[in-house]
């Protein structure tokens, strides 16, 4: 039985634009073991896709915080050592950086990852045995696919299936909307104003709306937004199992680019993406529920176009 490791770490839109190539390669190979090596807060949702027989949690996004504190190298050691135990018939590392080339080469078996003109960061590929050429113009979803294609001997054939299934969380006891206004990156926001506009017209739907958040300034951009509206609630921070259970019950969501977005699309959640500062040809939004994409890096949509998608998408 194969022993196959697959590398991929973050962000949480990369970790979801993963796991098509995941179903694809448990298809391909059904006796095979598949272990896939994530940062610890992606991990919860990792668990949920059928095909994963293990997961060894990093966590260098907490590590990085204080390196040099005994805790955390004791830590360091501990992640090493549950890297480098296992033997791998295969290893595929399609996040394609630096730091995730290194982890793979610290790990035993055969190391599959992208050429010098494949990725971000091409010093990437010399820590592989096996180099693959994938078109940088690709979406994300795409060029995950052929890779591990190419690493496990097969072809990339159909729609992208996530492995996710919203049915398996049962119907919600209440009808809400899910709006995902959080995003690291300041270009990509939609303005609170629209946010607030758009509350509005939803509330009066008879609706609830839910308005997740994960850091600090982001939970006060809820609080704000929610404050100003007659039917909207703050959640508590929650792990992300029971994010996707919040996401999968919404009868509809509104998103910007991040990776809670790409979680909806993936769960089949009727969706309208909003994007302002990047490319929706290469990161977008892919998954088989209504979706309707709106806006382009520098060109945000307007309240009235995001309205006119809800009402589509919503039937």
């Amino acid at each position: 039985m194969a022993s196959i490791l697959f590398i991929k770490t973050s962000s949480l839109g990369d970790v979801i634009h993963h796991m098509p190539a995941l179903t694809e390669a448990r298809k391909a190979q059904p006796q095979a073991t598949f272990t896939w090596l994530v940062e610890e807060a992606f991990a919860p949702l990792v668990r949920m896709h059928p095909a994963v027989a293990e997961v060894v949690p990093v966590a260098w996004r907490r590590w990085r915080k204080s390196l040099y504190a005994p805790a955390t190298l004791g830590e360091i050691a501990g992640s090493l050592r549950a890297i480098r135990a296992p033997h791998y018939d295969l290893i595929v590392d399609s996040q394609g950086l630096l730091r995730s080339a290194v982890i793979a080469r610290l790990a035993h078996g055969r190391r599959h990852g992208y050429d010098a003109a494949s990725i971000r960061e091409p010093l990437a590929a010399a820590f592989y045995d096996v180099r693959h050429h994938v078109s940088r113009e690709l979406h994300a979803v795409e060029r995950n696919r052929i890779l591990s294609g190419l690493a496990l001997g097969y072809m990339p054939q159909g729609a992208p299936d996530f492995g996710l299934d919203r049915a398996r969380f049962g119907a919600p006891a209440e009808r809400y909307a899910v709006l995902l206004h959080a995003t690291a990156r300041p270009e990509k926001q939609w303005p609170e104003a629209q946010w607030i506009a758009l509350g509005h017209t939803l509330s009066r739907d008879g609706l609830d709306l839910v308005l997740p958040w994960g850091t600090a300034d982001e939970r006060a951009r809820s609080e704000r937004i929610a404050a100003a509206l007659p039917r909207a609630r703050v959640p508590e921070r929650a792990p992300l199992d029971a994010v996707a259970r919040l996401i999968a019950g919404a009868q509809f969501v509104v998103g910007v680019d991040t990776g809670l977005m790409h979680l909806a699309a993936a769960l089949g959640v009727p969706l309208v993406a909003i994007f302002a500062g990047s490319k929706p040809d290469l990161t977008g939004p892919v998954g088989y529920g209504p979706l309707a994409v709106l806006g382009a890096e520098g060109a945000a949509p307007s309240v009235e176009a995001v309205k006119d998608a809800v009402a589509r998408i919503a039937r």
